[in-house]
């Protein structure tokens, strides 16, 4: 995914965990935070990461799999991308 190293949106996204992250540390290390807060924290970072996944997959696709492709059928494709960002 060599590719992805110039992607900012890419980058960015995994700052913004990285982010995320230090916050439930951080939440993890104070008497005052509650089990709820720290809960809401780590729900948002799973998400964050699902949303990870779902850019990637679609860029691996888009530039690994369906680049040389003579015909591609780009409803199927929207519906395989619709699948993976309801699962994932």
């Amino acid at each position: 995914m060599a590719h992805l190293y110039h992607d900012k949106k890419i980058l960015n996204r995994v700052k913004r965990i990285q982010g995320q992250l230090n916050a439930v540390e951080k939440s993890l290390s104070s008497p005052e935070s509650s089990c709820i807060e720290v809960l809401q924290q780590v729900a948002a970072v799973k998400g964050a990461v699902n949303g990870l996944m779902n850019q990637l997959i679609e860029q691996h696709l888009k530039e690994h799999v369906l680049k040389d492709a003579d015909h591609v059928n780009d409803e199927e494709v929207q519906q395989f991308l619709a699948l993976l960002q309801r699962y994932l």
